[in-house]
């Protein structure tokens, strides 16, 4: 699920480690980029505007029409896992119908249940894979490859992943030099949504650096509402929390340095991220529920009791990624006047900028599997999902007329604008024992935390065990 932009490019090489990260000049620029864009847009209209225009176009044509040949199918079936629930997986099942309106294939969404390499390895000792996975770590695509269960990319596809996204999020989909993933959804997961009503009642404006976003949250506190809602029951949501800090308080290259393994959770400057974490998730009655209530809370509830309640939410900011928008729209609230975001505030010398995203990769080889590869590479699939909201595409031929409203337009023009310079998900770019296992690893780990924010040390010797042990170190 998890999942935007970063600053800093993430280019995987032949060794599967990541290239040196760009000038810190280039870093702060993407940062500026994209934290200024987003703080003008995205607390202007929301809801259905249609008045993008060319003017905010990512390049190039497409979007909802028909740039991509595809093959006639008829009776081919094919089978497309993915962890996607609800309404993400309501949209993508419509990007599915499109293909099957165009090709004559019947196609089968599969649900997987996380972590998807574990799923995907049950079905395959069973006789009985997907044709393809939508794999939302570059560390499962490596998985995948290393144990053969990965195809490479066919001509078809590749043409269209070199016609349409940036080398940055090719090179992320790419091991030992072959293309096997198709980024087909990107996120940005450096955002901090709001119910308005709660920031008005309490006169607190949006924050830009961590002390204002402590100071409002104390004075939102003293209106009568909890600050934060925290889906901690999902331990993807706090190893974002943490990302988000550590990019922007550590800098770029300790990021990279710890996303490889290449220092220790044991490091001083995990011990101070871990600090600044406590902050907010050690101050009494700040999150929802308490520590408690948060670690039975699932992400989407997270979501909803932010923006229900009427003047009593449950709490009155949320954090996460674009995404949140499709859970904010199970609510009355609409996005740009009841519910609104701001960037993640700067720690450190700059607001961090974080990206995940789902990459689509063959399991089964086929014309069939290849052709779907190669139509969710191209801008017709992302134009489908795109005017349906709570999506934003990596893919730069996507016209911004084809997202519903001003902040996903925004969004996505930020998104595409980064070009090569983003961060990917640390908890992502890790082995999936460490990084993306229920009850396992960096999840288990930062709930502990969440629990007991006191014990900081014990939390880095866990992390730094499970990251041995998972790293093979």
């Amino acid at each position: 699920m998890r999942r935007t932009i970063r600053t800093i490019r993430t280019r995987r090489s032949p060794d599967h480690h990541m290239t040196a990260p760009r000038s810190r000049t280039a870093v702060r620029a993407a940062a500026a980029l994209a934290a200024g864009v987003l703080a003008v847009s995205l607390t202007a209209c929301g809801g259905d505007d249609d008045s993008g225009g060319d003017e905010d176009k990512g390049g190039g044509t497409g979007g909802t029409g028909t740039t991509v040949t595809l093959p006639r199918l008829d009776g081919a079936s094919l089978e497309v896992a993915a962890v996607w629930t609800g309404a993400e997986q309501a949209n993508f099942k419509k990007v599915l119908a499109e293909f099957e309106k165009r090709t004559g294939a019947e196609v089968t969404f599969v649900p997987a249940q996380d972590p998807i390499i574990n799923f995907l390895g049950s079905k395959i000792a069973g006789g009985a894979p997907p044709d393809v996975a939508l794999l939302p770590q570059p560390g499962a695509i490596e998985q995948a490859v290393n144990r053969k269960w990965a195809k490479p990319l066919g001509a078809e596809a590749r043409a269209e992943l070199a016609e349409n996204y940036s080398q940055g999020w090719q090179d992320i989909g790419t091991v030992d030099g072959k293309p096997y993933g198709v980024y087909y959804k990107a996120a940005n997961k450096s955002l901090i949504w709001y119910n308005t009503k709660v920031f008005e009642n309490a006169g607190v404006t949006e924050p830009t650096t961590w002390d204002e976003l402590l100071t409002a949250a104390r004075t939102v506190y003293d209106s009568g509402v909890t600050p934060f809602s925290i889906g901690g029951a999902d331990g993807w949501t706090l190893t974002d929390w943490f990302e988000n800090v550590y990019l922007s308080q550590a800098g770029a290259e300790k990021y990279d340095q710890l996303a490889r393994h290449e220092i220790k959770w044991t490091d001083p400057s995990v011990k101070e991220a871990l600090t600044t974490l406590a902050e907010i998730w050690g101050t009494k009655d700040y999150v929802a529920g308490g520590a408690s209530g948060a670690l039975q809370t699932e992400f989407p509830a997270s979501v909803t009791q932010t923006f229900t309640g009427g003047d009593q939410p449950k709490a009155g900011m949320v954090y996460e990624g674009d995404f949140v928008q499709v859970n904010i729209g199970e609510t009355d609230a609409e996005v740009g006047t009841d519910a609104k975001v701001f960037p993640f505030p700067a720690v450190g010398d700059a607001p961090p900028v974080v990206s995940g995203g789902d990459a689509a990769v063959i399991l089964e080889d086929s014309e069939a599997a290849q052709a779907l590869a190669t139509f969710l590479a191209s801008p017709d699939a992302a134009g489908v999902q795109a005017k349906l909201g709570g999506y934003l595409s990596p893919n730069r031929n996507v016209p911004n007329s084809a997202y519903p409203n001003e902040v996903q337009r925004k969004m996505a023009k930020a998104l595409v604008d980064a070009g090569d310079d983003f961060r990917f998900d640390m908890s992502d770019q890790a082995p999936q024992a460490f990084g993306g296992t229920p009850g396992k690893g960096e999840w288990k780990a930062l709930q502990d935390f969440l629990k007991n924010p006191q014990d900081i040390a014990g939390t880095q010797a866990r992390l730094e065990a499970d990251a041995a042990a998972a790293y093979g170190d």
